[in-house]
């Protein structure tokens, strides 16, 4: 037995109630469920924001020693990703050129091994 069936609750609190609900909008006790699941909401927020790329970005920074070895590591990183492009930050013109003509090629397939096809379309590394 409710606390309005045993007369606990006075009648204006009812009327209070109903007063309430047309205030708000709503015909009725149910109220709708506009609830949805959060990777839902997150998959179409993020890219609006263009933080979609920043946590791509995350990743790659993260991963990087693991991929191109930590000599590799320690004279370079990456620095943006942006349309596809990976931009690598090297310290030196010798590691520009060795990167750039030798283990581009290796490292891109790494990349895209790891992080997709559509995610790293090119690497240019820049002094």
């Amino acid at each position: 037995m409710s606390a309005r069936e045993s007369g606990r609750f006075p009648a204006k609190w009812t009327a209070a109630r109903r007063l309430l609900q047309e205030w708000r909008g709503f015909d009725s006790e149910v109220r709708p469920d506009r609830s949805k699941p959060l990777s839902e909401l997150l998959g179409k927020i993020l890219p609006e924001l263009g933080l979609n790329n920043r946590i791509k970005e995350a990743d790659i920074n993260a991963a990087w020693k693991g991929i191109v070895g930590e000599f590799i590591a320690q004279h370079s990183h990456p620095d943006r990703l942006m349309a596809g492009i990976l931009h690598v930050r090297v310290i030196q013109s010798s590691v520009r050129y060795e990167l750039d003509r030798t283990w581009k090629p290796e490292i891109i397939r790494k990349l895209r091994e790891q992080f997709g096809e559509k995610t790293i379309r090119d690497i240019k590394f820049v002094l």
